[in-house]
């Protein structure tokens, strides 16, 4: 009976593939908001192509209309989104130049200098 038992050990499991699309030679994962952007502009391009086509009863028309909606929706939310993501990349890129010239100013005249400025101001 102890033969019949398996071993963790001795089986050997595979880490789950990581699924990745790669679009114009770029893997679209990494790329930010792009994820969001797409699954919002799908989710109301189906919705609003749904309820067109329940309102006319047109299949042609409510596609048209669905895909404008997703693409309406896909680079309306992929605008501000990217210039949220851009500004906060800019401003923690000040942060950590700040942080290392206090870093590197530390205990030494030119921060007592630079705090004499500041009190004066």
């Amino acid at each position: 009976m102890a033969d019949s038992r398996i071993d963790s050990m001795d089986m050997e499991i595979d880490p789950p593939a990581e699924r990745s699309i790669v679009l114009f030679g770029r893997d679209v994962s990494t790329i930010p908001c792009f994820r969001n952007s797409f699954l919002y502009g799908i989710s109301i391009g189906m919705a609003i192509g749904f309820m067109a086509f329940l309102k006319t009863s047109r299949p042609q028309l409510s596609t048209h209309i669905g895909f404008g909606t997703f693409m309406a929706t896909t680079v309306g939310y992929w605008i501000p989104c990217r210039y949220n993501w851009s500004k906060q990349k800019f401003d923690m890129a000040q942060m950590q130049r700040a942080l290392q010239q206090q870093a590197i100013f530390e205990g030494t005249d030119k921060e007592r200098e630079l705090e004499a400025k500041t009190e004066e101001a």
